[in-house]
Formats: C-alpha cells, sequence, structure tokens
C-alpha cells in the first residue's frame, strides 16, 4: 500500500506554508532561510524546514532526524520484511519488542477504546483480503464476497493482541497489524522532539502529518492549506498550526480497485471501505492523536466525534460527500 497521495493531498503545499503566514511572521523568518530536505517516510511524502542561524547545524539536525526516521522504519515498516511489526505479523509474536513498538501499539488500542474500535491497528486482514481481490483477474467489481468479509472480519480483534514488556502476542491465527493510521503522527513527533532537544526554535516537520513548532517568545503561525479532495487544485480552508499539528485522511488518493469505489481506509466493526466523508483534517496537540483520530473519524458520525473533539480541544474539517465542509471544534 503507498500512502502518500492519503496524506498528501488532503493537507496542502507544507512547503508553501510560509508563503501563507502572516507578514510578521514572514518578515521574523526572512532574516533565516530555511534549510530544507524532501524525501520519503513510510512510503509518503516528507519534508522538513528548519530555520537555524548555522546552516551546518542545521544540516546535523537534519541528519539525526533521518537517522531517527530510518530507526523506526525499522520498526514500524510493512514495505520491509525485516521490520519488528512484519516479524510480528509473519510469527504471530515479537519477543523483546522495540519499545518504540509497544509505546505505539499501547497508545492505539487506547484510541481503539476512545473511539469505540472505530480506530484499530488491527484490520491488516481486512486489507490483504480486499488486495488479493482485486488483483485476480476479472475480479467482481462490488468487491470481497459478504462470507469473506465476515472471515477477514474474524481475525479483527484489537483485544486480542496481548502487550507484556517482554513480548507481543497476536491470539487469533492470522491476525495482523498495521500502524499506517498512526504511525506517521507518531514519527512526526518524535522529530521535532528532536530538534527540540537539539535547541531549534523554529521548524516545519512534515513525515506525512505536519507539525509546526515555533519556541520564540513572540513565534509566529504556520498557515497550511486544506485541498478539495475533488479538486486539489482549490483550497477548502486554511489552519493555523503554531506548535500544533495536523493530519489528514481520505481514501480518494489510494483507492483498492480500478474504478475507486473502494479505500485503504477501512471499518474494524463492519469491515466496509468506504469512509463516511471524502476526507477528515484534525488538528491536535500532537501528530500522533491527529493521524489516529482522523483516521477514526472518517468512519465516525459527527454527533459521535463530537463528544472527542469537546474533551479534547481539536479543530476538525469533515469534508461531506455532497461537497460541502462541516468544521467542528474551538480555533486553536
Amino acid at each position: 500500500m503507498n500512502p502518500t497521495r492519503r496524506r498528501f493531498i488532503g493537507i496542502a503545499a507544507a512547503a508553501s506554508a510560509l508563503a501563507l503566514a502572516p507578514l510578521s511572521a514572514r518578515r521574523a523568518a526572512a532574516s533565516i532561510p530555511p534549510t530544507v530536505w524532501q524525501g520519503v517516510a513510510l512510503g509518503a511524502d516528507a519534508e522538513l524546514r528548519l530555520y537555524h542561524p548555522d546552516p551546518q547545524a542545521a544540516q546535523r539536525l537534519i541528519a539525526q532526524s533521518l537517522q531517527e526516521l530510518r530507526r523506526l522504519e525499522a520498526v514500524f515498516s510493512l514495505y520491509r520484511d525485516d521490520s519488528a511489526l512484519s516479524r510480528l505479523n509473519r510469527d504471530g509474536r515479537l519477543d523483546n519488542p522495540p519499545s518504540d513498538l509497544l509505546q505505539l501499539l499501547s497508545v492505539s488500542l487506547r484510541y481503539g477504546r476512545l473511539t469505540g474500535g472505530a480506530f484499530d491497528p488491527t484490520v491488516q486482514p481486512l486489507w490483504k483480503l480486499y488486495a488479493e481481490h482485486f488483483a485476480q483477474p476479472g475480479a467482481s467489481p462490488e468487491g470481497p464476497a459478504a462470507l469473506a468479509v465476515k472471515q477477514a472480519l474474524a481475525r479483527v480483534s484489537r483485544d486480542d493482541v496481548a502487550l507484556q514488556s517482554d513480548r507481543i502476542v497476536l491470539r487469533r491465527s492470522g491476525m495482523g497489524i498495521t500502524l499506517n493510521g498512526i504511525a506517521q503522527g507518531y514519527i512526526t513527533d518524535r522529530i521535532t522532539e528532536l530538534l527540540k532537544q537539539g535547541g531549534l526554535e523554529r521548524a516545519l516537520v512534515d513525515m506525512g502529518e505536519i507539525q509546526g513548532m515555533d519556541t520564540r517568545s513572540a513565534p509566529g503561525d504556520w498557515k497550511v492549506g486544506l485541498t478539495d479532495p475533488q479538486d486539489p487544485g482549490r483550497m477548502l480552508a486554511t489552519a493555523s498550526i503554531r506548535n500544533h499539528a495536523l493530519a489528514t485522511s481520505g481514501g480518494y488518493g489510494t483507492a483498492i480497485d480500478g474504478a475507486g469505489r473502494f479505500t485503504h481506509l477501512f471499518d474494524p466493526r463492519t469491515g466496509l471501505a468506504r469512509p463516511l466523508y471524502r476526507s477528515v483534517s484534525v488538528m491536535a496537540p500532537n501528530a500522533t492523536m491527529a493521524d489516529a483520530l482522523s483516521t477514526a473519524f472518517s468512519y465516525m458520525p459527527l454527533e459521535a466525534a463530537d463528544a472527542i473533539i469537546r474533551e479534547h480541544g481539536l479543530r476538525v474539517w469533515f469534508a461531506l460527500r455532497d461537497g460541502g465542509l462541516e468544521v467542528r471544534g474551538a480555533a486553536a
């Protein structure tokens, strides 16, 4: 699965964030030109924009960030057969797991409880079912048979992920975990923290999800545009993410079938692959939360999401199927 367009279309132009910023912020940043890195993180377009008076120091921080990125990819990636997550899925258990895997799985299970099961890291059997179905010549355009979906759902169970400090066990045969709905946010947060510890005051971190960091006494806002899923050239709204994170989930970017009717976003409770919204963008205090909840809200009615939005002080943009935009939560 390639989540690049899922993430990148929904959040417009990290590279142009400074151009969208208020004049005062542009003037303040103009004296320190950014040191920029662009590449790929967990299959998604990624970028770092560091504002440091010493370009060599900025390059060292970028090198440290990339080292951390590669280390975490070796834990979370489903593209690498030797990653910790791939080994867990293959064997059904993992002894002496990396602390990051334990931590992120624990957080994932917590978001599963918070959202009533709308977020669930054990949906990998559903992805495998749909991908294999549409890879077959002459596959039914209606998707997998109802019985096959039911059988895959029997292997989706966050309650059967056993976490201990020295092992992770998947209790049901055929289970599999994907962290694609949260790992990019986690990596974004880890790299942001690394940059802060390195003494950096201002940066835009985009590891598939965006974090706008500015710890100066008179910080300037990062402005990020949210694009229309059906017209990427048109912005639905802009968001200010000063010391906040923004994540977008939408199935429009990586359809599983050629007709674009089925997406890579699954409802863990029903096995459906057709989200309620064209896209969901969540602004939150950290990228891990924004990533997980943008995924979960894709299958939650507005009324059900409202309680979580209020409790955590979120700002959420729901791109509705009728072309409208519903904005919920307090402005940051």
